[in-house]
């Protein structure tokens, strides 16, 4: 018991520093709230946290391991990502064009087109399936009970992690947007700084080699 306790333990110590590293979601989560508030950001949140069980069950029932072993199947999901971020970067760089990150006096996305975003933007990252591909079955221990039992309870213990740190970065981030809303020159310099930012991700996502 005490073994497996510590196992638990152990891997939710590795979640919770994947989910303090910077990446697409955080990015994504951030200028979500500063845009929008905090309660967008909870609700792409949500689609967030949605895309994250999609991959672990996935995980779970063996999918993915399919996935990666035909390489074009990778390429796809890889390719369709890194478009994706490089689109959202277009929307905020684009001369005239408003970023979705940007605080405006426009109508909000609707909670659906944000929780669609949010699913999106974490469903489009093939470091997602990468994460449960690689990284679960090194906490599974054949001894201690059946494998899709394990693989879910740690699953699950990822996504009570990955969701409890990014509400509470929602909830810090989301003040931000009223002092954005009436300084144009720092909405503007977050537009570009953001607007980068996912450029560089695309870009590093469309580079990067099949592992």
């Amino acid at each position: 018991m005490t073994s497996a306790l510590s196992n638990h333990l152990a891997f939710a110590a590795v979640a919770l520093g994947m989910v303090l590293t910077p990446g697409p979601n955080m990015a994504y989560l951030v200028s979500r709230s500063i845009c929008q508030g905090r309660a967008a950001g909870l609700i792409s949140l949500g689609g967030v946290a949605l895309a994250f069980v999609f991959y672990v069950l996935a995980a779970a029932l063996g999918i993915t391991a399919l996935v990666f072993a035909v390489p074009l199947a990778y390429d796809a999901l890889r390719i369709a990502g890194a478009a994706y971020l490089g689109w959202l970067a277009w929307q905020a760089l684009r001369p005239g064009g408003r970023s979705p990150f940007q605080v405006r006096e426009l109508k909000p996305d609707s909670p659906r087109r944000l929780f669609a975003m949010g699913f999106l933007t974490n469903l489009l990252n093939p470091k997602a399936a990468v994460l449960y591909l690689s990284l679960l079955p090194q906490f599974i221990r054949p001894g201690a009970g059946g494998v899709l039992a394990q693989s879910l309870a740690l699953g699950f213990t990822q996504i009570a992690i990955s969701v409890a740190v990014n509400a509470a970065i929602v909830m810090a981030a989301g003040s931000i947007a009223a002092f954005l809303a009436g300084r144009p020159f720092w909405a503007a310099v977050q537009r570009w700084i953001m607007g980068t930012v996912l450029a560089g991700l695309a870009l590093r996502m469309a580079a990067e080699a099949r592992r």
